[in-house]
């Protein structure tokens, strides 16, 4: 079977390799050879082994009535979108690793691949090589998922394990993950929590059979994370992680991006460098846990190729097709629970103390000998609503006795 691969990135350039070296395995899993027939790009790449296959005009892709099957690696939701469509109009399987897309035109694509009994495959858009859209859709449909949480980005992961193991800065961290080239030029979307929302939006929608809408879902990335904040995590036994969490709630649905205390006995508390773990709850299986490298050339290329050889074993269409609930599905930020480790700047330690006991009641205090803080009370409250919360951190604000309000990181839950 013939394919076109659209963008000569990354991920396009490592799935033209994959299929260029294993072939014949892919053959022998696939049932038929399945051969890379064009890969469209703007730019030139003169020194590529797959250079013979390069085009610029994309009618010798979307009019090749032999070319069955589209990979589209370009990212973004631009030309990714418009491209996207008009291979699903025109009869071809689309397969994608592209979560942005996915993330925020999902329901739209997913019905056009549907209407033109084609399918649009996306296992590679989260967890790079991990496979979990596929488990999370087949494997355990007979399961009602209550809920999922996760590490979903390795670049944070790597940069919060780098400051933890070296008692280094973000910014130092940062700059050794771009330097080996696990963090862009511009890191914004995975050090803010943009990936990570638009991943656990993704994988949300599948669970609970209905569109996440990731605008809807409140993210915090790790730019704000210090090594003081490491080391508060520590004497309470825990480390601090990106934490991507949704589960069900009556009929609605909650989903947060967040750095997140994490108790060391946890299971994601282990998960280091640029690996991805992702727990999902299931009232049959109960928690069942998915780990590997998240990202990366080969691994998301191997994720893509799956994807292409399960259209061409099974002749997979697509039948899952996100719905756009009437009302809104998400529970409000300001409503949902949570419990918090927060850091407070004072003036006078007793002064403080009396003022944090009227706003907040009953809380454990973290006692961490931390070189050059003084006059700083770490604390964690009990579980209270976030609206509740963001009260009460104005008012601790607020006190003469009180300097600033340092940082308020959540705790994961068990």
């Amino acid at each position: 079977m013939d394919i076109a691969i659209l963008g000569y990135g990354v991920v396009g350039s490592g799935v033209a390799e994959v299929i260029r070296k294993n072939g014949q395995s892919i053959a022998d899993r696939a049932g038929e050879q399945i051969r890379v027939k064009k890969i469209l790009d703007i730019r030139d790449f003169p020194d590529s082994p797959d250079r013979e296959l390069m085009t610029k005009d994309p009618e010798e892709i979307f009019g090749d009535p032999e070319i069955k099957i589209v990979v589209e690696t370009i990212g973004g939701t631009g030309a990714a979108q418009e491209f996207t469509k008009r291979a699903l109009s025109a009869g071809k399987h689309v397969v994608t690793s592209n979560k942005e897309l996915v993330a925020v035109h999902g329901p739209e694509l997913l019905k056009l691949a549907a209407d033109n009994g084609v399918s649009y495959l996306f296992e590679a858009s989260v967890g790079g090589g991990i496979p979990i859209i596929r488990p999370l859709s087949q494997c355990l449909a007979a399961n009602i998922i209550n809920g999922i949480t996760g590490i979903l980005n390795g670049t944070t992961n790597y940069i919060l394990t780098k400051m933890r193991r070296e008692n280094c800065s973000f910014e130092e961290a940062l700059r050794n993950a771009q330097q080996n080239g696990y963090a862009e030029a511009d890191p914004t979307a995975d050090v803010e929590g943009h990936d990570t929302c638009r991943k656990i939006a993704i994988l949300s929608s599948i669970a609970y059979n209905e569109y996440v809408d990731c605008s809807r879902i409140h993210t915090e990335g790790i730019s704000g994370i210090t090594l003081a904040d490491m080391l508060y995590a520590d004497a309470m036994n825990s480390v601090i992680k990106l934490i991507a969490v949704s589960r069900r709630e009556g009929d609605r649905i909650f989903a947060r991006v967040s750095p997140a205390v994490v108790s060391k006995e946890h299971p994601l508390a282990g998960v280091e460098d640029v690996f991805n773990a992702i727990v999902v709850s299931g009232d049959a299986i109960g928690d069942a846990m998915f780990y590997g490298r998240g990202a990366g050339k080969l691994p998301t290329a191997s994720a893509v190729v799956a994807d292409v050889i399960d259209i061409v074993k099974h002749n997979e269409r697509t039948k899952m097709v996100w719905q756009r609930r009437k009302t809104d599905n998400m529970v409000p930020f300001g409503e949902s629970v949570t419990r918090c480790l927060v850091r407070a700047a004072v003036r006078d330690r007793s002064d403080a103390a009396a003022d944090i006991a009227k706003i907040f009641g009953h809380v454990e205090y973290i006692n961490a000998d931390i070189k050059g803080i003084d006059n700083e009370l770490a604390f964690t409250t009990s579980k209270m609503t976030e609206s509740s919360l963001s009260e009460r951190i104005d008012g601790l604000k607020s006190m003469k006795s009180v300097k600033e309000v340092v940082n308020v990181i959540r705790i994961l839950e068990p």
